[in-house]
């Protein structure tokens, strides 16, 4: 629902000079990087929204990292299915890529180590798996050193959420995006998800989702509402 800035306890005139700061940020900026929309929610309403050109309220925006939050969700939905467990370890769910002799650090990475990060990898694997010879992501990702006991070293991997998806894809038989199109997008009314995918068709995961700017706000808003919409519970209070 939409409504006025002031009758939420807000000032346009505040909203006014955010913006004007935006536009100075955007004058520096090169239009690749520059923000392309904005909206504003208090207590659950729309009160300010715009659009910078060519961008509109129909555009689906690529999200880049806050993919991430997505594929987490599916990995909350999955818990409270009782497809799998945050404890799993990730070998489990790949047993024909997984190296001949795994290390131990490899064997205790789990499903929390991939949702966290520390999955002991020293440096970031994304670029090793995303543009590898391999077109076998997951058989990549699991033939990288793992020089740090998992849980005790933290790198920024988006090839760990990468892997999330890929479990997804194991367990469900279904690409990411099909699997949250009926749990997830459908209930929120985001139309039209596209996510961008890896050679065999898995949505990448750690990147690539496409949605507007509304479908952002409404997941957003999902989460503050600790997994309700519209009276129905999307995610676990325990999970958000």
């Amino acid at each position: 629902p939409r409504s006025t800035p002031e009758s939420q306890g807000i000032a346009s005139s505040g909203i006014l000079a955010f913006i004007e700061a935006l536009e100075t940020g955007r004058k520096n900026t090169h239009p690749l990087d520059a923000v392309q929309s904005i909206m504003i929610l208090r207590h659950g309403k729309v009160v300010a929204e715009g659009w910078w050109e060519p961008y509109n309220p129909e555009f689906p925006h690529m999200l880049f990292s806050l993919s991430k939050s997505f594929t987490s969700s599916a990995i909350g939905l999955a818990v409270a299915e009782g497809l799998l467990s945050v404890d799993d370890p990730v070998l489990k769910f790949f047993p024909d890529d997984a190296p001949e002799n795994p290390s131990a650090n490899l064997k205790a990475m789990t499903v929390k180590h991939l949702l966290s990060m520390n999955t002991g990898h020293h440096e970031d694997t994304t670029g090793a798996v995303w543009r590898g010879d391999d077109d076998n992501w997951p058989r990549t990702f699991l033939s990288l050193p793992v020089e740090h006991e998992p849980g005790t070293w933290f790198v920024y991997n988006t090839a760990a959420t990468y892997m999330l998806s890929a479990i997804i894809s194991q367990l469900t038989g279904e690409f990411l995006i099909d699997y949250l199109r009926p749990r997830l997008f459908d209930p929120l009314g985001i139309e039209n998800p596209v996510w961008d995918a890896d050679p065999q068709g898995r949505s990448i995961g750690g990147s690539g989702l496409h949605i507007t700017t509304e479908g952002i706000a409404r997941f957003v808003q999902m989460y503050l509402q600790q997994g309700e919409w519209n009276g129905q519970h999307i995610l676990t209070p325990e999970w958000v």
